[in-house]
């Protein structure tokens, strides 16, 4: 079940935390700083992951702290290729690709919850209303709630209630 909330989703009481990036990304804007900025060691275990294994764009890398915390990072972006270059845009291949990965993934790990951004459609350039139908059609009918930040309000808590 999609339910579109807003706040700030570094407060999301969800299981995992899924947001799109760049092979190689250097997580310098948007919700991949603040994710870099809350969670130092994510950054550097994705720089480690992308050298060691050198991703494609449409791939999801899983990262998981000593607390619990899950995020989900999924490569909707075309790859920075030199150290410090900016990350390619978005594609809808890539966005199709890398939600059968998440939805896989949600599947195999049995994850409860989700909370997500507007997918792609900041730094990534697509428009929402060519997202989130994506969005739908592949995680709506999962039988979880997937909460989908649609207006950051920093310091915001959302309100992450399930309709009855």
């Amino acid at each position: 079940m999609i339910i579109e909330v807003s706040g700030d989703i570094l407060l999301s009481k969800a299981n995992a935390i899924a947001h799109g990036v760049a092979p190689n990304d250097n997580f310098g804007s948007g919700l991949a700083l603040s994710l870099r900025e809350h969670w130092p060691s994510l950054y550097k275990d994705f720089r480690h992951y992308c050298q060691v294994h050198h991703p494609d764009a449409g791939e999801m890398w899983a990262w998981v702290n000593a607390e619990g915390t899950r995020i989900l990072n999924l490569m909707t972006q075309a790859a920075a290729y030199k150290v410090g270059s900016k990350p390619g845009k978005a594609s809808v291949e890539n966005v199709n690709r890398t939600l059968r990965e998440l939805r896989k993934f949600i599947e195999e790990e049995n994850i409860k919850s989700l909370a997500m951004p507007r997918l792609a459609t900041g730094v990534g350039g697509l428009e929402w209303d060519d997202v989130k139908p994506l969005i739908h059609n592949h995680l709506g009918d999962l039988g979880i709630p997937v909460f989908v930040y649609t207006l950051y309000q920093k310091d915001v808590q959302a309100d992450e209630s399930v309709p009855a």
